[in-house]
């Protein structure tokens, strides 16, 4: 098993960046999220690993959060199941280890957790 994995969507600039930096920290696992969609408990694990609520990783600027119908003060749940059902509106990338995730936003700020 991975002692690190990261929620890569390739595509994104800060993604690739974070994914560079920690390439040499240890083992890593990559999970293409797009491709192999989070499920609502792993999206549940995520946030209490950040220590945020769902809101907080979601990418409120995404089209499909408006065409959705979605809005920032919808019930937990709903975000949740629109993330897994829509993994793109989850914010990228999301670094875990030992219990704890951050989000590479800006890619060093994982660094703190490796």
């Amino acid at each position: 098993m991975s002692d690190i994995t990261i929620w890569h969507n390739p595509r994104c600039s800060k993604s690739r960046q974070t994914l560079a930096l920690i390439e040499d920290k240890g083992d890593v696992h990559i999970r293409k999220y797009l491709d192999d969609a989070p499920s609502t408990e792993d999206i549940r694990t995520a946030c209490r690993q950040l220590a945020v609520a769902p809101i907080d990783i979601m990418r409120t600027g995404e089209r499909l959060f408006k065409e959705l119908g979605l809005s920032k003060t919808d019930a937990e749940d709903t975000l949740i199941k629109a993330m897994a059902a829509h993994p793109i509106l989850i914010e990228r990338p999301i670094v875990f280890h030992g219990g704890k995730a951050r989000i590479g936003r800006p890619p060093e700020s994982v660094l703190e957790i490796l």
